[in-house]
């Protein structure tokens, strides 16, 4: 009966926040552009089914223009089709990385929490040294170990976000842990395993869901920032990051080529952070009636 209770105030808390959210027009908006870069991530092969490396010499440095939206390069491929299939990649990345990285940090701060005591301090003087390093030197050094990929693009991400999702995790099974519905849990038996995850995490999703909605900017900003620098996606695949280390020559005279690339991270991680916002301010306890 307890947890019949406990199911339909989590259904009602989730329908509110949702109620809040939509009446958020900033946050409705960064949702509006965040749809529109997933869209054209997409459907960019649709838009060109040649592909992203498709060149043409003779149309190399065209300036934007009804026949290339976007212009073209120094080899002569249309800037839109390859902003439009670097979204994938960024888009990708940044999703994956956070994904790993909020699973790993669920389980280090679920456990501490549930715990305590030797198990809680031991992860979380290991998570304490694991945030004394600064997330870009930390996937900078991973990312020389390991060489330029995809995949390890997104280890070298999730490496540095994991003590992050850790410590939000941790604190809020903290905030449920002696609740009414977790004690008729233990006192009908139920192993530790199904408590953390059928009864305790579920209870701690809006925090959880927050932290990961805010992570995707920040982990697309790190994956183009890592590929600025040569240690990302390499070349010829389309990386907003990459392809903006490789514009950068012809900054003075051909500035289109990177224009737009960073405008299509300005615009993604803009609305990512619009719509964070308003996530956080729908689920946010204290805003409700």
């Amino acid at each position: 009966m307890k947890n019949t209770d406990a199911k339909r105030k989590n259904n009602s808390m989730w329908s509110q926040a949702w109620k809040r959210l939509k009446r958020n027009k900033t946050a409705m908006f960064g949702l509006a552009l965040l749809i529109l870069v997933v869209l054209g991530a997409i459907f960019a092969g649709v838009v060109a089914p040649e592909g992203y490396d498709a060149q043409n010499l003779r149309n190399r440095f065209i300036a934007p223009s009804a026949s290339h939206i976007f212009g073209t390069d120094q080899y002569g491929r249309d800037i839109l089709v390859r902003v439009l299939y670097g979204a994938r990649i960024s888009l990708s990345v940044g999703f994956s990385a956070v994904v790993l990285s909020v699973t790993i940090g669920t389980i280090i701060g679920a456990y501490a929490a549930y715990y305590g005591k030797n198990v809680d301090n031991i992860l979380m003087r290991f998570i304490d040294i694991w945030m004394a390093i600064p997330n870009i030197l930390l996937a900078i050094s991973v990312m020389a170990a390991l060489g330029a990929s995809v995949n390890n693009l997104v280890i070298a991400i999730a490496i540095g976000a994991i003590p992050g999702h850790a410590r939000i995790v941790r604190s809020a099974v903290l905030s449920v842990i002696n609740q009414e519905f977790i004690e008729a849990a233990v006192s009908n038996g139920a192993s530790d395993f199904r408590i953390i995850t059928r009864y305790i995490l579920p209870n701690c999703l809006a925090p959880i869901i927050v932290q990961a909605t805010m992570s995707v900017a920040k982990a697309i900003l790190s994956a183009s920032s890592l590929s600025f620098i040569g240690l990302g996606v390499q070349q010829p695949i389309p990386e907003w990051g990459a392809m903006l280390s490789v514009g950068r020559t012809y900054i003075r005279d051909y500035p289109w080529i990177i224009t737009f690339p960073g405008l299509a991270i300005m615009i993604t991680i803009y609305g990512i952070n619009l719509f964070g916002d308003g996530l956080r301010d729908a689920l946010d306890p204290r805003l409700k009636h």
